[in-house]
């Protein structure tokens, strides 16, 4: 008879394996939202607004759908003030990472916000170290370090340094600590409840934060054409029912500090994205970028085992 600890581990290994590939498959998700918001024709908080809003129906009918559903572990349903409140906390990091990055583009470049937005990394392996007692190894850092290093050298053509950028430099950095906030809550939230759960009711808080502020910032709210509202709608279902939903999941499975250094795949893919689909050029130097970026994450994911 096979060893119940063998057995254990071995479930355990193929469950880390398959969050994994839905992290990553996640973080290419996402890597389109950039590509659907430069089409966009409404407004940089808008787009954030429609992005969540055009997304909570189908959120809330796959969350509703759990009830129907037999067999298997079962995650609870909220029930208190406690439960809502910790869920409606992921929805506003959430709002605050997508309000303040389209904040930032206004102080500084695209290419700095970019940048800076995704250096979550450095506040969540700390914050997951002290607060969740995440084991951090030295290989892990090392990683990370890569990694952001990485997306440094992606971004480096485009990156400027200034004291007319230092406002917008700091609001993107701003934005990696909401980033940061929001796949630590989620990461804590999915030891109790569904992905669908979590992503249904803080995506319904980020709209409802995002909408006055978008039309507080006088922007256009409405597309002017069918081609407008398919764009919406792409980073809706796409980016954010899709991707994010599988970054939920497999934060679940995977530790919040390794999460956060996977997630720097995103840019990367953007850049290659924007290359294919929008004719931007990508150089050799921002392809040993991106290659340091994947083996950042590789260093990062044996040194989090």
């Amino acid at each position: 008879m096979p060893d119940a600890s063998a057995l254990t581990a071995d479930h355990l290994y193929r469950t880390q394996r398959i969050a994994l590939i839905a992290l990553l498959i996640g973080a290419l998700g996402i890597a389109f939202a950039p590509i659907f918001v430069r089409l966009s024709e409404v407004g940089p908080v808008a787009t954030g607004f429609w992005r969540t809003a055009l997304a909570t129906p189908v959120l809330a009918l796959w969350m509703g759908s759990e009830s129907w559903q037999r067999g298997g572990r079962a995650s609870r349903r909220p029930s208190s003030l406690s439960d809502y409140g910790r869920l409606s906390l992921a929805g506003l990091f959430f709002a605050g990472d997508l309000a303040i990055w389209h904040t930032s583009i206004r102080y500084t470049s695209v290419a700095n916000s970019t940048l800076l937005a995704n250096f979550a990394p450095l506040f969540v392996a700390p914050a997951a170290w002290f607060l969740f007692k995440e084991r951090i190894t030295g290989r892990f850092v090392l990683g990370m370090l890569l990694a952001l290093a990485g997306a440094v050298v992606l971004m480096g053509q485009s990156f400027q340094l200034g004291a007319d950028h230092l406002f917008g430099d700091a609001l993107g950095l701003l934005t990696a600590a909401f980033y940061a906030g929001y796949i630590l809550s989620v990461g804590r939230l999915r030891a109790e409840f569904s992905t669908a759960t979590i992503m249904t009711w803080s995506g319904a808080i980020t709209a409802v934060v995002l909408l006055p502020l978008g039309l507080s910032d006088g922007e256009a709210m409405l597309p002017e054409s069918a081609a407008g509202w398919a764009v919406l709608a792409g980073l809706a279902l796409f980016s954010h029912a899709g991707g994010q939903s599988l970054i939920a999941y497999a934060l679940a499975h995977l530790p919040a500090s390794f999460s956060s250094v996977s997630l720097l795949l995103q840019p990367a893919a953007a850049a290659i994205l924007a290359w294919i689909l929008l004719n931007e050029p990508l150089g050799p130097l921002q392809a040993v970028g991106a290659a340091v970026i994947l083996l950042g994450i590789l260093m990062a994911r044996r040194g989090s085992r």
